[in-house]
């Protein structure tokens, strides 16, 4: 029989650890910090399998929930010496969720669980404080209202805020027992007057209800965009967890938290983190109250005047402390840690590996390699590679001039430019409209979610370092600012005032994620310097990884930023992207405009001297590194002009008439260019334009190799071919210039011919076509439009659609369709190695640089990926930890 409920508590638990597929994250991580025999309040988890069952079966519950889960509440009771829906000593309780992998702020959650009109009197009067049981009270009712029943949480805080003002109150701690009762019996009227029902007040209805709700909370919106946005399968499903409430609203001896053993910005070894005396939980990550610091080393570092918790509570700090090393010891891992202080005494509600930045995750991989808490093998494994995008990104320019107009709290570090904006939606569209934004906000929620996606950084008046806002930036690798209390925002008015001035939505500013300011106009920016951890754990992945990472190239400024990244070749060199500069461009449509071959070649030999000095400079900046070339391939009306206007200035400068260049683009006019007259196609019908740029490298090959004394051997790729004898045509033209440069030159150049794979029936064929060809880079990008029939320029009004119900499991043009697409690689390497053993295998579409793409790559065999220089680290991590998966080894 299926067991759907885990208890754990009292020193002992059903689960453990390394059962987070089938208790969540969290769950299973209670169940250990209660084997270790760690203060954990006692409860129970409902498994993953329970959430996938209510999604497949109509949202029913298996046969035996409800009989395992009051069994469990009864083991609580036990424990705890009190009983659910007890009038006398009743046992209260939170409900959470806990998915397998993280997911902070995403999912709902459910506290003081149990109190009803009742119920409420006996807290009361167990607690001898009855403003205390009130308020724990009228907490529960706006929660479970907001959670559950779907009533409007502002509704609450409206209500809150009047009856404040009527009483002349500033903050909620003014409030006596006597005005959280008047204020329960207003919100129990706002639940009847919203639902046309009362509050409930049965137990047992309040609990089935939060289950329902956390359940229902994982097909949210908020929860489906963060699952996409981190690549989370619908079907891995939330576990529920139902455990012992403990109070941290129970007067000055009591206080709720969140701790990092590390510093989850930078890294730094040290205890970091926030607690609010006399509160819950919800009050520290919500930013509703601007907590206070955990150490007094952090105390002064942020000029507080607040006791910290080691000063306020040492014999509680004591044991956070004892407690962090001993979770840190046992994870080997940095811990994001939750708890409670009820009248002195500690309880742990949760443990985690804490989200970081990219540059704390480095430091601490390699600081943990120094303490000889894990090898050099593990450190690679425990930085993802997308997260090193935050590292090569711009900051402020030192010498730049700061006009600082406020400052908060340093919540993500980096820096970022943009123009405001006031609402998520707004931060969507402006990003689909290709417009950079600061996304401005009191304090985020679950909600914002997309906009914060959108946004370059993001700006909060409200919130501490662990608010909804610093986490999630901290995730994406956006800078924030949080807690910029002195900034106000007017929401309907679209501005923001600080200090007597006014910013509006549209206007620039600037925010240093490192040391909380904003600044007002765009700020210079520089490009980070890559060295210290980041070259440690770089030179550490470069050991293991056997997959060669090259860069997509065709300027200086490409090739100098991949060699700076480590890119060990050019895997693909974009020629096309050489004739629209403006000197080439009159030569280039010169030769389009030719009425013969003679004209052609003419116009080419203008080009010449231009495409040898380019690919001269390449080689000479990949010093004997491979560079793959690839011929022109787009179609040749994309370099004719558009427009009366600029036809009339072309058809001066090249003295013809405007009548012969509107006839020749028509001549050249495609219905679906993309499957046109294209790549080989263009070498097969101009041989002239295949020679000219072949001689253009073979002379370049030469004069490189004597200005720096490394040999070269340039990879001349044939785009689009779909035959073999389609490629010989062009390849013995090819070899036809290559002999002429060796006889001219008196120099031997050794070379390479191949050709990208970018078609079917060229994968289908790659066992004939690999007689001729010596090396086979597949273009993903356009293999993916031909196999599934997708336009990659038109796909986003749909992909996007297709991910959300499923039907795809990601983006094609992101991570490589391994089913379709994939399996054509699979199966052009094996026929292409069948035919040349050593035939070299590459790929250069944008998969080149995404960490799953590179992992399949991998478990092909391939000899390298090739992705713009920016994503070289990425891919040479990601290349590092596909070597080190258990499947890359069981290959080798």
């Amino acid at each position: 029989m299926t067991k759907w409920v885990y208890s754990f508590g009292d020193g002992k638990a059903e689960g453990a650890s390394d059962m987070r597929n089938l208790l969540g994250g969290k769950g299973a991580n209670l169940a250990e910090m209660a084997n270790l025999g760690l203060p954990v309040p006692p409860g129970f988890t409902i498994t993953t399998e329970v959430c996938t069952h209510y999604y497949k079966n109509g949202e029913s519950y298996p046969d035996g929930l409800a009989a395992a889960v009051d069994a469990a509440l009864a083991e609580i009771g036990r424990i705890t010496g009190r009983g659910f829906g007890d009038a006398k000593a009743p046992l209260l309780v939170s409900v959470r969720s806990g998915a397998r992998a993280s997911m902070p702020g995403m999912m709902d959650t459910v506290l003081n669980l149990g109190l009803n009109d009742e119920t409420v009197i006996a807290l009361a009067a167990d607690a001898q404080d009855e403003r205390f049981a009130w308020d724990s009270y009228r907490r529960f009712i706006t929660m479970y209202s907001s959670v559950v029943l779907g009533v409007e949480h502002h509704l609450f805080e409206e209500a809150l805020e009047d009856y404040k003002d009527r009483k002349n109150y500033h903050l909620d701690t003014e409030l006596s027992a006597q005005d959280w009762q008047a204020l329960i019996e207003t919100f129990k009227h706002i639940v009847t007057k919203e639902r046309s029902a009362p509050f409930p007040q049965d137990p047992q209805e309040q609990l089935w209800g939060a289950i329902g709700a956390v359940f229902g909370s994982w097909m949210t919106p908020r929860a489906i965009k963060y699952r996409e946005l981190n690549a989370i399968p619908a079907e891995w499903g939330t576990a529920v967890n139902v455990q012992a409430m403990v109070f941290g609203n129970m007067g000055e001896t009591s206080a709720t938290g969140v701790a990092f053993t590390r510093n989850p910005s930078t890294g730094e070894k040290a205890l970091y983190g926030e607690f609010l005396i006399n509160a819950q939980g919800e009050d520290v990550v919500a930013g509703i109250r601007t907590p206070q610091d955990i150490t007094e080393a952090a105390r002064i570092a942020s000029g507080s005047e607040k006791p910290s918790m080691e000063a306020a509570m040492p014999e509680a700090y004591a044991e956070l402390v004892r407690i962090y090393g001993a979770l840190e010891s046992h994870y080997r891992d940095m811990q994001d840690l939750e708890f409670t202080v009820e009248k002195g005494k500690l309880w742990m509600l949760q443990t985690r590996n804490g989200k970081r930045t990219a540059r704390a995750a480095l430091k601490i991989a390699c600081d943990l390699v120094d303490e000889g808490v894990i090898g050099e093998e593990e450190a690679v494994t425990r930085v993802e590679p997308q997260a090193l995008d935050q590292l090569l990104h711009p900051m402020i320019d030192p010498k730049a001039e700061r006009e600082i107009i406020a400052t908060g709290l340093p919540a993500s570090p980096g820096a970022a430019s943009g123009a405001i904006v006031f609402s998520s939606d707004a931060a969507e569209a402006a990003r689909k409209a290709g417009r950079k934004v600061i996304l401005v906000r009191v304090e985020t929620s679950p909600e914002d979610i997309h906009g914060m996606h959108a946004a370059e950084g993001i700006l909060t008046t409200r919130g501490g370092m662990t608010s909804h806002a610093a986490v999630v930036a901290r995730g994406m690798g956006k800078p924030c600012v949080s807690g910029a209390g002195s900034i106000r925002v007017d929401y309907k008015a679209a501005t923001m005032t600080v200090m007597g001035r006014s910013f509006s939505e549209g206007e620039i500013i600037t925010l240093d994620g490192g040391n909380g300011q904003v600044l007002a106009g765009e700020i210079a920016m520089l490009q980070p310097e890559l060295s210290g951890d980041f070259a440690k754990l770089m030179t550490w992945a470069d050991k293991v990884r056997r997959l060669k990472v090259r860069a997509n190239a065709e300027t200086e400024l490409d090739a100098q930023t991949a060699r700076k990244f480590g890119a060990e070749g050019i895997g693909l060199c974009r020629t096309e992207h050489m004739f629209f500069d403006a000197k080439r461009i009159v030569a280039m449509r010169e030769m389009i405009l030719a009425d013969d071959e003679h004209g052609r070649r003419a116009a080419l030999e203008k080009l010449l001297p231009m495409q040898r000095d380019d690919f001269t400079r390449l080689f000479s900046i990949m010093s004997g590194l491979p560079v793959t070339i690839r011929l022109l391939d787009p179609p040749l009306h994309e370099f004719l002009p558009h427009g009366d206007a600029e036809i009339n200035d072309v058809a001066r400068a090249l003295d013809v008439s405007p009548e012969k260049i509107r006839r020749r683009a028509a001549e050249l006019h495609e219905v679906n260019p993309m499957l046109g007259f294209r790549g080989v196609r263009l070498a097969v019908a101009y041989p002239e334009i295949a020679e000219m740029q072949a001689r253009a490298i073979f002379e370049a090959a030469i004069a490189a190799g004597k200005e720096t004394g490394a040999k070269v051997s340039p990879e001349v790729m044939i785009p689009l071919v779909m035959s073999q004898p389609e490629l010989d045509t062009v390849k013995a033209r090819i070899d036809a210039v290559a002999q002429a440069v060796m006889s001219e030159s008196g120099e031997t150049i050794a070379y390479q011919i191949g050709t990208m794979i970018e078609l079917p029936r060229a994968a289908l064929r790659a066992g004939e076509i690999a007689a001729s060809a010596e090396f086979f880079s597949f273009g993903t990008n356009d293999l993916t439009q031909t196999t599934l029939g997708i336009s990659r320029d038109d796909a986003a009004s749909f992909l996007g659609r297709y991910v959300q119900q499923g039907l795809l499991d990601h983006d094609p043009f992101v991570t490589i369709d391994q089913d379709g697409v994939g399996e054509l690689v699979a199966l052009a390497a094996e026929r292409g190695r069948a035919t040349r053993p050593d035939i070299k295998l590459g790929i250069c579409g944008e998969h080149g640089g995404d960490p799953a793409s590179i992992a399949f790559c991998e478990k092909q065999r391939l000899d390298y990926v090739s992705c713009s220089p920016y994503r070289v680290p990425i891919a040479r991590l990601a290349a590092a930890q596909a070597a080190l998966s258990k499947e890359a080894r069981s290959l080798a």
